[in-house]
């Protein structure tokens, strides 16, 4: 497996097939590269190039006990797309991979980018009900509760996460996510959920510039379909599918539904 050393001594690994034009999959909190196989196989069939890094602290990547936030997090993602000198670049991400696409392009601008596609992403900011930003101690719990007892805290979300009885999600599909994510270093499991709700990219959405496709479920308990309504509200062309009965791990659920979504996306604005 490739890797590289960023310019702080980190060693990243990363994923590459294929050759044509490139998309680079970001995968979600805590879990890896892996989750993406599947669609990156499908990518490769139609002719296009395929990456997929694991962040720093998950996969086969190192594990720092720095360097957990989205600065340094995107910093990491240009690195790889300097290094095998992407262009026309389609980025895919999930979950806590799409706000580090946001951050990128905020960051690092959208010369090599052509466009981006956000699956179940993160809030821009996480609200109260009178619209003011929640602290940090108001997902104490949940933090408490992955500190105290990760696994379990992983088993007890499985089936929010894949509505299984509903998409027909085996047990195999479900213990290989849970493993991924138990081999995440729980510094950096709590450093980024730290992270991922803490932060406000609402200043951010506007300013991006290249076609934009968000595709969230109706039945997503990690992120409500709210926080993928205020991205697209806030990115000017931005178009917005919504699964009624989609979960957030509508990357595997609906993988079908959603290769086709991203397929017809893409291909209108890709050369031959």
């Amino acid at each position: 497996m490739p890797t590289f050393t960023t310019n702080d001594g980190v060693t990243l690994a990363y994923e590459d097939w294929g050759h044509g034009k490139p998309v680079l999959f970001v995968h979600s909190w805590a879990l890896d590269s892996q989750m993406w196989a599947p669609h990156m196989l499908h990518f490769n069939a139609l002719g296009m190039r395929t990456i997929a890094m694991d962040r720093r602290g998950h996969g086969r990547s190192d594990r720092p006990g720095n360097g957990y936030d989205y600065d340094r997090l995107t910093d990491d993602l240009a690195a790889l797309i300097e290094r095998l000198d992407l262009r026309e670049l389609t980025l895919v991400a999930h979950s806590m991979g799409t706000a580090e696409c946001i951050r990128l392009l905020s960051r690092h601008g959208s010369e090599r980018i052509a466009r981006v596609i956000l699956l179940s992403p993160t809030a821009p900011c996480y609200l109260d009900a009178d619209g003011k930003q929640l602290p940090l101690s108001f997902f104490e719990p949940a933090l408490a509760a992955i500190r105290e007892d990760y696994a379990q805290w992983l088993a007890d979300g499985a089936d929010d996460f894949y509505l299984p009885a509903e998409t027909g999600t085996s047990e195999g599909m479900i213990r290989r996510t849970v493993d991924m994510m138990l081999n995440t270093s729980l510094h950096a499991a709590t450093g980024c959920f730290r992270l991922r709700v803490s932060t406000d990219m609402r200043d951010e959405l506007p300013g991006i510039d290249v076609p934009m496709l968000v595709i969230h479920g109706l039945r997503d308990a990690s992120e409500p379909v709210t926080g993928g309504r205020a991205i697209a509200s806030r990115v000017k062309g931005c178009t917005m599918l919504e699964y009624a009965d989609a979960p957030h791990g509508m990357f595997h659920t609906h993988k079908r539904r959603l290769l086709e979504d991203m397929q017809a996306f893409i291909s209108p604005h890709a050369s031959a």
